[in-house]
């Protein structure tokens, strides 16, 4: 019962979102270091979908699925997997409608990574001796989307123009901007 993508195969990602992160962000949504997120995206680990970094003083641009997945290897790391073990699974999940992994739970016992889509699987999983620990994915979400809700955004369609939305209530860039024109007038 490795990891299988449904009955019709893996389903492509939807489009990205209209926000996006920046590696200091994403890194602390995630819980990791700069110096991981940066190995990991240059050896194609957990790569940006929303920007990759194109040469020296460009920032890469997470999408909020990013910054679940970069959490999802994280906690698979801090439980003794091995980087090349996770590698597949990323994959597999990057490849998954982010709808779907809210009832996801992914298992493993240190070697193979098993999903799970019920609470019937996982048990059939356990008895069978194969499952040693779990990672509810929809808990992911929730602990991510809690962080990036107090942290810096990007507008994804004004990428390049360097407006920022600011999570919390505060003003979004587009309002930070105009604000700033009006002073200049």
């Amino acid at each position: 019962m490795p990891l299988r993508g449904g009955a019709s195969g893996p389903q492509a990602v939807v489009p990205a979102p209209a926000v996006g992160y920046r590696g200091p962000t994403a890194c602390v949504a995630a819980g990791i270091t700069y110096r991981q997120l940066d190995y990991w995206a240059r050896t194609g680990l957990v790569e940006p979908s929303v920007r990759a970094a194109q040469g020296s003083g460009t920032q890469r641009l997470y999408s909020f699925h990013d910054v679940v997945v970069l959490k999802i290897v994280r906690r698979f790391l801090d439980t003794g997997v091995a980087l090349q073990n996770i590698r597949g699974t990323v994959q597999h999940l990057r490849h998954r409608d982010p709808k779907d992994l809210e009832g996801m739970t992914l298992m493993s016992d240190g070697a193979t990574v098993y999903e799970c889509t019920s609470s019937e699987e996982v048990v059939e999983l356990l008895q069978g001796g194969q499952g040693v620990f779990g990672i509810a994915v929809g808990v992911v979400q929730r602990d991510v989307e809690a962080a990036l809700a107090q942290l810096h955004g990007e507008r994804v369609d004004l990428v390049g123009e360097g407006e920022t939305v600011v999570r919390g209530g505060e003003a979004t860039g587009d309002e930070l901007a105009a604000r700033r024109r009006n002073r200049a007038v």
